[in-house]
């Protein structure tokens, strides 16, 4: 049996042993007065999602949830869209294989005065960068013993975010997620942008986050002004507890360290990764309400 936060994994060998570790737990549940989500339990089952990733007798494999966003990227409509999408992928160069072979055609747009003609080549080498950027060794899963990394940058219409570990100075992926703004959120200054990214990045990766260590990288002096103003508004307070919660270090975002959440953060969306609302409120804030 693994326990993870409110997640209960029990496995076994083969059914009965499975079965047997099951009554266990569930007889301890009984003598604890802890009580199960009926909707979100599953029994015996060869293939499972725990912790976000899919885990069978094949092993570990991500969830296709976590890498729909760049599966259904659309192609690019002109050089800005190019030169963004190669950044995002040269990011993780080092793991594509022949990828200066592969990104050639893309290459080609980006020369002074050539001529924006998209082709099957084009669109090739754009599939395949796409199939590398969703599988492994880019996209892999968590190793808890590592701090995460989470990458996010906001845009005048969306908010991009990638949560990440790095290995042997090697950056790796666990999640990609964005969404839009609403009308009330575009609205927002430079600043408040940035720092909703943060919110949400945290918000959406949460279950990988609360009680690890986190380095986030955005904008630092962002950070700072929602710590030192002084006649913060009510959201903007809620934001410092929620930051409170996790133990996260604030590194700058400038350099290429960004070019991800960056990239994801202005594109087209034409479906949000994170379809709710974003929960910018701390779980425990109703308990300390004044009525």
């Amino acid at each position: 049996m693994e326990v993870f936060m409110d997640d209960i994994t029990v496995y076994g060998s083969s059914y009965e042993e499975c079965l047997m570790h099951l009554e266990a737990v569930l007889h301890r549940c009984i003598e604890k007065d802890l009580v199960l989500n009926w909707e979100k339990c599953h029994f015996m089952v060869q293939k499972g999602i725990v912790l976000g990733h899919i885990i069978s007798k094949n092993g570990i494999e991500v969830d296709k949830a976590k890498v729909e966003l760049i599966v259904k990227l659309p192609p690019p409509t002109n050089v800005k869209g190019i030169r963004q999408f190669l950044g995002h992928a040269g990011f993780y160069r080092r793991f594509i294989k022949d990828f200066s072979k592969i990104s050639k055609p893309l290459c080609e747009l980006l020369v002074k005065d050539a001529k924006f003609v998209w082709d099957e080549k084009c669109q090739r080498s754009f599939e395949e960068l796409k199939q590398f950027l969703t599988t492994a060794p880019i996209v892999r899963a968590p190793n808890w013993k590592l701090p995460f990394e989470v990458m996010c940058d906001s845009s005048d219409l969306a908010m991009g975010a990638v949560l990440g570990q790095r290995e042997d100075g090697k950056p790796y992926v666990i999640y990609y997620a964005s969404r839009t703004l609403n009308e009330a959120q575009k609205n927002y200054t430079t600043t408040e942008k940035e720092l909703l990214a943060v919110v949400f990045a945290l918000d959406k990766f949460r279950a990988y986050l609360v009680g690890s260590s986190i380095v986030v990288f955005t904008d630092h002096s962002a950070l700072k002004y929602l710590l030192t103003k002084q006649d913060a508004k009510a959201r903007l307070i809620r934001w410092i507890l929620l930051l409170q919660e996790f133990n996260l270090q604030i590194r700058d975002k400038k350099g290429v360290e960004n070019v991800v959440a960056d990239h994801l953060s202005r594109l087209v969306i034409a479906h949000d990764s994170h379809g709710l609302p974003i929960n910018d409120d701390f779980p425990e804030e109703s308990l300390m309400s004044v009525d």
